[in-house]
């Protein structure tokens, strides 16, 4: 687009240099012959006034009389200049027996050398400005030695006219290069168009969308780029898909033996006090990391589900509500707080999905960061905004961005109850509601998590 605008602006500029010369130099040229001729014929007027026509030859004997110029004795030089012909003259002076005759211009204005170059003969004009006025000298002998004419011809119309010039080719210049942009700006889009659509599918496939595809394998340029990225999407697609079953499968069946294991040691703990002393911390032990084996498989159940392409059901949910529930229930108290504009807040969503991602990020708070400090709801951002915040150190900024991965953790996280798989689903989930999430820093200290979503009110 720059390009065209550059040879746009490159070539209008040559044209309008071209121009400017060509036509200036004409005009130019004109007024100059113009001045000349209505001064020369004002010369001949005053000429005739002041001589009277030519003698005519008489016989050989007084050949000496034919042609002599004798002036009329009765004549006013300074009528006759006042009697010369009306043009566009501002003045007209006249050098005439060793004296100046003028009515309203001053000889001592004219330049000397121009003077001396007229009363020996030649015509000539000069540029001069006089009273602030900008006008052309012009000057023609006479045909009695040493006298000579002068007028001098404003030229503001020309100035005018010249200037009138110079701002129509820069406005010519300057429509001529935006023109040029605008052409470069279409030809760049048109020209693009397959890569933008490249860029546009390759971000859908970066964002989880394995199912999207280019539609330009008949496209002669990218015809063959289009149909290597596809493939190698549908590979990619398979290849997840597969990955999300074999986890499944794995979950499914690590269910049965997990229930098992789980009831056992439910028992053994209802029987702890039969338990010796020895035996009773290897089993609160082995009771901690069935619970976090608990947590793997549901999160894994999870994960593989949402990979396998579940498009699960939406229902319209009121917001308040569903978090209200959510956050109080994981936490095991009331730790949710609704702004009045909230409460009428509704959403299409898959209620599943959004009360893990209420359930999660209370129990990441509760689990690894001191304790959920509380959760809000209020109407803002795309519709709705969640807030869970935690009583922890926080989260470094070079962190906030891997805890969302799987098996993610911040360096301030420790060694807790969690695989790093929790905040990943409320990303996934947050996601498929085409909302956001992003972690802040609690004005008080510790995190916050920011939830938004598009909820209306009803």
């Amino acid at each position: 687009m720059v390009a065209y605008g550059l040879l746009a602006l490159g070539l209008s500029s040559v044209l309008a240099l071209v121009t400017w010369g060509v036509v200036s130099d004409y005009l130019t040229e004109q007024r100059e012959s113009s001045a000349m001729v209505e001064t020369a014929d004002n010369a001949a007027a005053f000429h005739y006034g002041l001589f009277g026509a030519p003698q005519p030859c008489r016989p050989v004997r007084e050949q000496a009389e034919c042609g002599s110029l004798t002036p009329d004795p009765e004549v006013s030089v300074t009528d006759l200049l006042t009697s010369l012909p009306s043009t566009d003259a501002a003045a007209s002076m006249v050098y005439y027996d060793d004296t100046w005759y003028s009515l309203t211009g001053k000889p001592s204005d004219l330049p000397v050398d121009l003077v001396t170059e007229v009363r020996n003969g030649t015509a000539a004009d000069r540029r001069l400005t006089v009273g602030g006025q900008h006008v052309l000298a012009v000057g023609v002998p006479m045909k009695q030695p040493g006298t000579a004419f002068f007028e001098w011809h404003p030229l503001a119309s020309l100035d005018g006219t010249l200037r009138t010039l110079k701002i129509t080719l820069v406005a010519a210049a300057i429509v001529t290069a935006m023109i040029g942009l605008a052409v470069g700006r279409l030809a760049s889009t048109l020209a693009l168009r397959p890569l933008a659509a490249l860029t546009k599918v390759a971000d859908a496939v970066a964002r989880g969308r394995l199912d999207a595809r280019l539609e330009a394998e008949n496209d002669r340029d990218l015809g063959g780029l289009a149909r290597s990225f596809n493939q190698t999407a549908a590979d990619l697609e398979r290849r997840v898909a597969a990955d999300a079953r074999f986890a499944g499968d794995v979950s499914h069946e690590l269910r049965t033996p997990l229930m098992t294991m789980l009831n056992s040691m439910q028992l053994i703990q209802n029987h702890r006090a039969e338990l010796p002393a020895a035996v009773r911390e290897p089993v609160e032990l082995l009771g901690d990391d069935l619970d976090r084996f608990r947590r793997l498989v549901i999160d894994l159940l999870e994960i593989s589900r949402d990979d396998g392409g579940d498009q699960g059901s939406r229902e319209i949910v009121r917001i308040a509500d569903l978090v209200r529930a959510a956050a109080d229930g994981t936490a095991g108290r009331e730790v949710t707080t609704v702004a009045p504009e909230a409460e009428g807040l509704t959403l299409q969503a898959d209620k599943r999905r959004l009360e893990r991602v209420i359930a999660n990020l209370v129990e990441n708070a509760e689990d690894h960061a001191g304790g959920c400090k509380g959760v809000g709801v209020e109407a803002g951002g795309l519709g709705v905004i969640i807030t869970v915040d935690d009583a922890g150190p926080g989260i470094a900024p070079e962190d906030r961005e891997r805890i969302f991965q799987r098996f993610g953790r911040g360096e301030t996280s420790g060694r807790g109850r969690g695989v790093g798989l929790g905040l990943a689903i409320v990303a996934r989930h947050v996601q498929w509601h085409q909302g956001t999430i992003q972690v802040t820093t609690r004005p008080s200290g510790g995190a916050r998590f920011v939830v938004e979503l598009p909820a209306k009110i009803t």
